[in-house]
């Protein structure tokens, strides 16, 4: 999944769900991908941190956010 793709689903999440928190969103779009996609957010989001360990699905979901939030602050980031 490309970052562009991520970007799409989450705004349409939150379209479709004004009231929710960002957190909520972003786990919300890990839920609707499914459980290899989730262990994929996570991995990659272990890798930025240059850590081994933890929880797959809320590694996913501050992937998730970091993408988000950082294309939000600077799209030239990513």
């Amino acid at each position: 999944m490309t970052v562009d793709e991520l970007v799409v689903e989450f705004a349409l999440v939150r379209l479709d769900h004004p009231g929710l928190d960002l957190e909520e969103i972003a786990a919300m779009v890990v839920r609707r991908f499914g459980p290899e996609q989730a262990l994929e957010f996570a991995s990659r989001n272990l890798a930025a941190r240059d850590e081994l360990r933890g929880g797959a699905f809320e590694t996913a979901v501050e992937y998730v956010l970091r993408t988000v939030l950082t294309l939000r602050d600077d799209p030239g980031d990513l």
